[in-house]
Parts: structure tokens; sequence; C-alpha cells
């Protein structure tokens, strides 16, 4: 009866430390942070308020790269109905060039190309690379977008000369080793999960 008891006790623990495992691997899945050097410029890839802004403000001044860039933010209609009251608007582009320069961040210009999506910076951000002619590009994402936007950039720069390594917000919520406990966490993880399980399917080599 004691043996019994020890072993479902040792077999209790097992799963709890195997399901731990694998959660905290399900959760990494999503985030690739790629070790950084010396580059032209950093670019923004979406907005995430402070926790992007301290990432960039990080990198600046660790000597990473004097030149930032953040992608433009037309306004759209309730944007416009602010502009058209007369009531002070900043679109995020406006949001984050001010934040930045608070953090010390001076040498900063908007790609003149709005991305509502992954996908879309992997359009834009080749070309307007070719157009600077910049040959290397720290890209800063959000953690659970970092590895799909990885994946993006490796498919879409194939003939460029640009070096882009992508580098994670460390300020933001989403946390890969602890993701399922919180209600944010879970919904961040499975959808961003689709979403990578999707691109892999699409582009199983990528």
């Amino acid at each position: 009866m004691v043996l019994a008891v020890v072993l479902l006790g040792v077999l209790v623990i097992a799963i709890f430390a195997i399901r731990r495992s694998i959660l905290r691997a399900a959760g990494w899945a999503l985030v690739v942070n790629e070790p950084v050097e010396t580059a032209d410029v950093i670019v923004l890839a979406f907005n995430s308020d402070f926790a992007g802004m301290f990432e960039i403000s990080d990198l600046v001044h660790g000597g990473i790269a004097s030149r930032v860039a953040v992608f433009a933010d037309p306004p759209d209609a309730v944007d416009r109905e602010f502009i058209r009251r007369g009531i002070p608007y900043l679109d995020a582009a406006a949001r984050s060039v001010r934040q930045l320069k608070v953090l010390g961040v001076d040498t900063i210009e908007e790609i003149p190309r709005n991305v509502p999506g992954t996908e879309d910076i992997g359009r834009v951000l080749p070309g307007w690379c070719d157009q600077r002619g910049f040959r290397s590009v720290v890209v800063v994402s959000p953690s659970d977008h970092s590895r799909r936007l990885r994946r993006v950039l490796h498919r879409s720069m194939k003939g460029h000369q640009t070096r882009i390594t992508v580098r994670y917000a460390r300020y933001l919520e989403f946390d890969p080793d602890r993701w399922w406990e919180s209600h944010g966490g879970i919904r961040t993880e499975v959808e961003e999960l689709e979403k990578l399980l999707f691109d892999v399917v699409r582009h199983p080599i990528s």
C-alpha cells in the first residue's frame, strides 16, 4: 500500500514536471532573440508602447546603433475626426518618436509606409533598406511575434544584401516561461501559435 502511494506520488510529480516543460517549450516556440551586433539602424516593428521604446533605448545607449526608424501610421476615420474637431492627436508613429526622444534617442526617422501586419513588414522593409543602403538592421518586436517575424524577414530578405537581426522587447507582459498562469498569456499563446503553425504549413522551409 505504501509502495503504491509512493509510486503514485512520483507519477504525479513526473507528470507535473513534464507538463511544465511542454508548456515552456510551447511558449518559447513563439520567441526568438538573436544576439545583436553594431548595426546601421534599429527598426521598431510594431507599436509596443514603452516596452519597445525601452528596448530601443537600451540598444542605442549600448552602442548598437544611433539611428532609429518607425513605420508610418496614417490616420484612419476616427483619427481624422479628431483632427477635424481640432482635438490634439498623435498617431502611433508620432507617439513613438516622442517617447524615444524622452528616452534620449535623437536620430529618428519615419518609414513612409504603413504596416498593419507581420507580412506587411516583410514586403516593405527590404525595399526601404535597399533604398537607404543599409547593410545591417536590428528589428525590435514583441516577444510573441518575434519568431514568426523572423521567418517572414528571412524569406523576404533573400536576394538582398541587408542582414536582419530580430530582438524582442523584454518588458512586455508575455512570459514564455509562465504564459499559462494568466488569461492574457493563454490567449496570446493560442492566437500566436496558431499563426506560427499556419506560417510553417505555408512555408515549411523558411
